[in-house]
């Protein structure tokens, strides 16, 4: 029997086009409202079956997946525009966050995956980048119904698989969380250069 490898890669990036219009790829497809549509990310460096005029993938993303092509999300996020260098994203990633000031809607909603939840963020101040993942978790559909819950019972079940089978990775929470303190240590850096000390 032959085992199917099954991923999800996403690469955040300032601009997907400088990557997308300079390799032979293919667009990846989504089902919608029962019609295929561009997939707003993804795209293949297989031979998938496509359309030759739209160079649109002619299989949904799903069941591309099960007949084993890969599909990588090129994702463009604006917030890396500020960042001067890998020294300085190392820096914003690594400096502790001043965790107050995410219950403040008006810099949270500023903040990459954050902007209208302020709502969560003041119910459940976060107080580690972990606590920001499991915020972050509790965004995704399949998770919203822990948004009543107390505290005990989101961390019990925040990364339990669902009735659908569907699971928001941990790793992948934690990885936006860090982003999210990347660009709130960034839009903070951003504020002190505007405004001067007093």
């Amino acid at each position: 029997m032959v085992k199917r490898v099954t991923s999800d890669v996403d690469i955040d990036i300032l601009d997907r086009s400088t990557i997308v219009d300079n390799i032979p790829c293919v667009f990846g497809c989504i089902e919608r409202d029962g019609k295929l549509h561009r997939h707003p990310s993804g795209i293949y460096l297989q031979n998938i079956p496509r359309d030759p005029t739209t160079n649109i993938a002619t299989l949904d993303h799903r069941i591309a997946s099960e007949f084993g092509y890969f599909k990588i999300d090129f994702l463009n996020v604006s917030m890396y525009q500020g960042v001067k260098s890998e020294q300085h994203l190392l820096e914003l990633m690594n400096r502790e966050p001043d965790w107050e000031l995410f219950t403040y809607a008006e810099i949270t909603d500023n903040l990459f995956h954050l902007n209208g939840k302020s709502y969560l963020l003041q119910r459940f101040p976060p107080r580690s980048v972990e606590d920001l993942a499991i915020i972050l978790a509790l965004i995704r559909p399949s998770k919203a119904y822990l948004q009543t819950s107390d505290w005990t019972t989101i961390e019990r079940e925040v990364w339990a698989k669902t009735d659908d089978n569907y699971q928001f990775k941990r790793s992948h929470s934690i990885g936006y969380a860090l982003a999210v303190v990347v660009h709130m240590n960034l839009y903070i850096e951003q504020l002190e250069s505007v405004v001067p000390a007093v």
